[in-house]
């Protein structure tokens, strides 16, 4: 006899926060951030209704049609999901956003969008699939690919990365994370942790793509991920049903840690006052990180005094969008005299 699926405290399956199969490669890290976002919102227990999701284009901007299949979603222009969030969230404040992007569609043709939406802090968590090339178009160089790396199709790459954490810092942004596609546990618990902060959560996710960019040597391979992460701190939002619990060990130690999906991780601990509310140390260790060849994974800063940008706009209680034309709209009297002003 089957059993009954097991329902969260809104009514719903794990089942049910699914949504269409996924189109894209066997193994694609993005993949894996689909799937924990269906187990954030089912332990999160929240209701479909109430978020929306948003994508710009590339493979990872498909992403958004893998997971919450009742919630509203929106594929936008190349680089302009923020531009489109920030009127979403400006119209209906009181819902979740969930934007998806990818190295290409953040760090090149939408970085300015990028930038500006991180100095209004618009409340979203925003997800970078940041996999160093363009997999849609067949594995060109993106922008945050390595520095000498080379591709079979796309011969060798002159130029430095973009590190998408030091340009949400440089831009205030008030929550910035990273996280490796590999470490599912870690992914899950980072995401919970966005989903609670005021303002933008930017999480820059490594998701290696394993048809293009997999080799040992990069940075967004599986192989090197698991190998290089460095983990700033043990996460746990929120307790998991299947947590990974390690044996405590001190800091500047390092640990193997077996994931759920029998790889394993290197974990090292970072200095035991290492604290995320300070920008300037947080840029420094990326910096450090990034000259040691680590892969840097956690919380990197948090700061939750800003407003949102619906706080500072001096928002109603209300949204806009369910305000009734009435209040939304001047009478005919009232926009006369306004007019009577320029005459």
């Amino acid at each position: 006899m089957d059993r009954a699926p097991k329902l969260n405290l809104v009514g719903l399956s794990k089942a049910d926060y699914a949504a269409a199969p996924s189109t894209l490669c066997k193994g694609c890290g993005h993949n894996s951030v689909a799937a924990q976002l269906i187990q954030v919102a089912y332990e999160l227990n929240l209701k479909p209704q109430d978020v929306i999701k948003l994508s710009g284009i590339g493979c990872s901007s498909k992403s958004p049609a893998y997971f919450l299949g009742q919630s509203h979603g929106f594929n936008s222009l190349h680089g302009r999901m923020p531009s489109l969030g920030t009127g979403a969230l400006q119209a209906n404040h009181s819902v979740r956003a969930i934007g998806i992007s990818g190295d290409g569609d953040t760090g090149s043709i939408g970085l300015g969008q990028f930038k500006h939406m991180l100095r209004r802090n618009v409340r979203m968590v925003y997800i970078v699939e940041n996999n160093g090339v363009y997999g849609l178009t067949k594995g060109q160089f993106s922008a945050t690919a390595d520095l000498g790396q080379s591709l079979k199709y796309a011969g060798t790459n002159p130029f430095p990365p973009i590190d998408i954490c030091l340009e949400a810092l440089a831009a205030g942004a008030g929550f910035v994370a990273r996280a490796f596609a590999g470490d599912a546990k870690q992914v899950r618990e980072v995401i919970k942790a966005g989903l609670s902060f005021r303002g933008t959560a930017v999480i820059d996710i490594i998701s290696p793509c394993v048809a293009f960019n997999d080799e040992p040597d990069s940075t967004k391979s599986y192989a090197y991920g698991r190998e290089h992460q460095r983990a700033l701190q043990e996460i746990g939002f929120f307790p998991a049903q299947e947590e990974i619990v390690v044996a405590d060990y001190g800091p500047g130690e390092m640990q193997v840690v077996e994931l759920h999906d029998g790889s394993r991780m290197t974990l090292r601990k970072l200095e035991a006052d290492y604290e995320p509310s300070d920008p300037t140390r947080a840029i420094t260790r990326l910096r450090q990180a990034d000259l040691a060849g680590e892969l840097l994974t956690g919380v990197l800063y948090y700061d939750a005094s800003r407003p949102s940008l619906a706080e500072a706009s001096e928002l109603p209680a209300t949204p806009l969008s369910m305000l009734p034309d009435d209040t939304l709209r001047p009478s005919r009297e009232t926009l006369s005299d306004l007019l009577a002003g320029y005459a």
